[in-house]
């Protein structure tokens, strides 16, 4: 069971702790079930014999015991309670480690609602469980066994009272389950879909408004929200039956206790004490029952939730790091791509073929093709957001395979399509790669990205403060910081996915002449729609559906390549050119 695996693997660290808790609880449980016994003497040879002196004397000790129930049950749950936290915390960073060992290809499959559900709403899950068994689990067996041992030694003839009543209960609540587990398997789900829908509109909030769709996108998540609650309340109707039920089977076997008691009185063969021992020790055992129930309809949930939990666990990633990595290279700012293909899982052909080309030091390379040509796909490969599964992609000449990924990621300057920016300040955006840059460095970076005279005029400067994903600045002033971001990390290879493309063509091209004596000993490869961000590249590469078509210099391709005259043809005329 992969419940009991993940409990088995996450608390094993703690058996010393666990250990504490079982002492805790079996010291307390024990207290627990010595006062019924007190009470007994108290009623039998204090009350009825009149004997104050012996109520005081009885009074007290169970005034001990009561003490150190209390006092052992605190703790119990205090080290109980940090077992769990710390179970938690060690299962959301592991979860949290594999997910960011994930590709781009295994983050797809998951999707990004869901493994927020599995490392927050599943993990909680099963801490809860943990919780529970902690303070309700191994109180509830000892109580169990040793209440219906003391309640035998009271009087053996009312024990068929518990005979019949906790099987039968047991049966009922079995049956009760059983039916809450696949509820719990649905309810997850639901989960999953609601955080989707929320994602997907407040992500896509301006395209939500522009296209006026609010109505339509209300009634998407009323109508997964609603298939959430209608489930929830299936699971929590099933939940509701159990603790009636168990009330009902407390007072019968109450009642019953109290008129099988009376007559044994009556004919002499139980003492009063005895038959109020009993029903405290019946009522405690059927209480052990209620918890263990309790306990127990956590259980299918946090099953549910520890299956999709190992199921991120046990995915490996498709981009696995070198069994023996390369530390040193010996030349720098180079990308060699050699006869590279490319073809997602399930897709019936490639996305790209026999792609060969190189990036070199102090030299521009430009990608360009159409939409669906392979452009993004070919770059992701470069920081190995992806594997080839074909040919190579080599960086300061040695295989992205091979190269430890702290070196190989910390000789690359990505600038994403869509850039994203941290919550913080300018400033901290801009050390995410490089945290000991000073600020005079990130003022000649965002001088040359063109951003300077934007965060000049900013309240506080490098210090502004920036929400999560940049959204208090346009998308120009993030692209530009983004670009920024990169130039102040001082990489060996600079790769622009597209990063003009939020910017106006006069901005864009003093960019460019700014970048150029700053990435001078560098090797750049650009990825652009817009031709006039790549005319002056060295070296332009054609794709056309996932293959080279053409190569060569701006005017050399207009000649010699019909697919980028085409290109060039469908933005301006060839004479402005």
């Amino acid at each position: 069971m992969k419940l009991w695996r993940l409990i088995k693997t996450h608390l094993g660290p703690y058996r010393q702790l666990l250990t504490i808790v079982l002492v805790l609880q079996a010291i307390q449980t024990a207290a627990a079930l010595t006062l019924p016994t007190l009470n007994a003497d108290i009623i039998d040879n204090g009350v009825l014999q009149g004997d104050n002196g012996y109520i005081w004397r009885t009074g007290g000790i169970m005034l001990a015991f009561s003490v150190v129930q209390i006092v052992f049950a605190v703790a119990a749950v205090r080290y109980g309670a940090q077992a769990a936290m710390s179970f938690g915390r060690d299962l959301r960073r592991d979860i949290f480690h594999q997910v960011n060992s994930y590709s781009a290809q295994e983050v797809g499959r998951f999707g990004a609602p869901s493994l927020i559900t599995r490392i927050t709403n599943d993990v909680q899950q099963v801490q809860m469980l943990v919780v529970l068994a902690c303070t309700m689990m191994i109180a509830a067996p000892i109580t169990m066994v040793f209440g219906i041992v003391f309640a035998i030694r009271e009087d053996i003839g009312l024990s068929v009272i518990m005979l019949v009543a906790i099987p039968i209960l047991i049966v009922v609540l079995a049956v009760i389950i059983t039916r809450m587990v696949p509820t719990f398997q649905v309810m997850q789900l639901k989960v999953d879909r609601v955080n989707q829908v929320l994602r997907d509109q407040i992500t896509g909030i301006r395209v939500v408004r522009a296209f006026v769709r609010e109505p339509e996108e209300v009634e998407r998540f009323a109508g997964a929200n609603d298939q959430l609650t209608q489930t929830s309340l299936r699971a929590g109707r099933l939940m509701a039956l159990m603790f009636p039920t168990v009330t009902l089977f407390i007072s019968i076997s109450s009642v019953a206790v109290l008129w099988i008691g009376a007559s044994r009185i009556d004919s002499g063969a139980m003492e009063l004490g005895s038959v109020v021992a009993y029903l405290s020790y019946l009522v405690q055992v059927l209480v052990a029952v209620v918890m263990l129930t309790f306990m127990v309809s956590m259980i299918p949930r946090a099953a549910v939730a520890s299956e999709r939990i190992v199921e991120v666990l046990d995915t490996d990633s498709s981009v696995t790091p070198p069994a023996s990595p390369v530390t040193d290279v010996r030349s720098h700012g180079t990308v060699d791509f050699t006869d590279v293909g490319f073809t997602y899982p399930g897709a019936t052909s490639a996305v790209l073929s026999n792609v060969s080309f190189t990036v070199r030091p102090g030299r521009t390379t430009a990608i360009i093709g159409s939409t669906g040509s392979g452009k993004s796909t070919l770059i992701d490969l470069v920081p190995r957001l992806m594997d080839t599964t074909e040919g190579t992609v080599a960086v300061n000449g040695v295989d992205v395979r091979d190269l430890d990924p702290d070196l190989l990621w910390g000789s690359i300057g990505y600038v994403p399509q869509k850039p994203y920016l941290f919550s913080g300040t300018v400033a901290s955006n801009l050390r995410f790669g490089r945290p000991d840059a000073t600020e005079e460095e990130l003022w000649q970076a965002l001088e040359v990205a063109q951003a300077s005279g934007f965060v000049q005029s900013m309240p506080d400067g490098l210090d502004s403060s920036i929400n999560q994903g940049g959204t208090n600045v346009s998308g120009g002033q993030r692209q530009r910081l983004s670009i920024a971001r990169a130039l102040v990390m001082r990489p060996d290879i600079y790769i622009f996915d597209d990063s003009f493309s939020a910017l106006d063509l006069s901005t864009d091209a003093r960019l460019r002449l700014a970048l150029r004596p700053h990435v001078k000993q560098s090797g750049v490869l650009i990825v652009a729609q817009r031709v006039s961000t790549i005319a002056d590249a060295d070296d332009i590469i054609v794709l056309e559906n996932g293959r080279i078509v053409g190569r060569g210099r701006h005017q050399t391709l207009i000649d010699t390549c019909r697919t980028y005259a085409e290109i060039v043809d469908s933005q301006f005329e060839k004479e402005a050119v």
